[in-house]
């Protein structure tokens, strides 16, 4: 296989950038950011997410089988970057970002312009990052979404030239 064109072929699939949280209940609470998402049911509704496997936060979804996708608009290229590293509560903030907890007792990051609560139906594991698959089990918008709603969110192009998946 040609390693380049395989690496740039896989460029270009477009990404919308999200915060996956969870917590355990037991202090430990994740925050990362995630871009392979995507929709995959309208009944139930189902998302799927793939996650790093050696990261705190795929610990804590496959144990406690819940968390949020928190979804970033354009304005929010600084909390994409503030995500890419493990996350730290102190002062009531993940990483320095106001947060309240969900139904499901993960937290929804304050300045999100949307967040889905989910359940985990199932993972399949293959691969660096496993796939998670979860029932949407509540939504939250804050504020009205003008526009299309698929034109507000953060995308993997949005953050620079140097920053890109796949390959």
């Amino acid at each position: 296989m040609n390693q380049d064109a395989k690496k740039t072929a896989l460029r270009m699939i477009p990404y919308g950038i999200y915060v996956l949280t969870a917590d355990d209940g037991k202090g430990n609470v994740a925050a990362a950011t995630v871009n392979w998402v995507t929709q995959t049911a309208f009944a139930p509704p189902l998302v799927v997410v793939g996650v790093k496997t050696d990261s705190g936060a795929y610990s804590i979804v496959k144990n406690t089988k819940s968390f949020t996708l928190n979804m970033l608009g354009k304005a929010h290229k600084g909390l994409a970057f503030t995500f890419f590293k493990p996350a730290a509560v102190e002062g009531g903030k993940i990483s320095g970002q106001g947060f309240h907890k969900g139904g499901n007792g993960a937290p929804i990051l304050d300045a999100a312009l949307a967040a889905v609560e989910c359940k985990v139906t199932n993972i399949v594991e293959q691969g660096d990052h496993h796939i998670v698959v979860a029932e949407v089990t509540e939504a939250h918008l804050p504020n009205a979404i003008e526009g299309r709603p698929d034109a507000a969110i953060l995308e993997m192009k949005d953050l620079g030239d140097n920053v890109f998946y796949g390959g």
